[in-house]
């Protein structure tokens, strides 16, 4: 092995690389900002990619992808807990246990934005024609 080893025994800058490949692989097909489309190129016909894969900012990258899905899901299950409130399905105490867990979900959510330098807007990703990922 070359270079130092990470806590399990493998090389960092290998796993680093590994990493860094497989996002620049899951990112391929994300849709260019405005401010990435060359001047004068038709859209249609060449694809632009808007992620770069970065050593230095791969955490970074990563942390937001995951820090969306988490939004996504805890936007999924606040709506699912608003319906079931409408509908009767919970008891008050059942209602008062979900409306504090989904306060400190979302408060945790801030939390680690904030940790990352990002905010909770940073993880609505625009996906082009069919607009953002997250309502407003």
């Amino acid at each position: 092995m070359t270079g130092p080893t990470d806590r399990t025994g493998h090389a960092t800058a290998d796993r680093r690389r590994e990493v860094v490949d497989a996002a620049r692989r899951a990112f391929a097909l994300l849709p260019a900002r405005a401010d990435e489309v060359p001047a004068g190129g038709n859209r249609a016909r060449q694809p632009v990619r808007r992620f770069h894969a970065d050593p230095e900012t791969v955490e970074r990258d990563l942390v937001t992808l995951v820090l969306t899905v988490v939004e996504l899901l805890r936007q999924l299950m606040e709506r699912q807990a608003l319906h079931r409130v409408d509908q009767g399905d919970l008891t008050e105490d059942q209602e008062e246990r979900l409306g504090l867990t989904l306060m400190l979900l979302h408060d945790r959510m801030t939390e680690l934005c904030d940790q990352y330098g990002l905010t909770l807007e940073d993880l609505n990703l625009d996906l082009g024609p069919l607009g953002t990922l997250l309502p407003p």
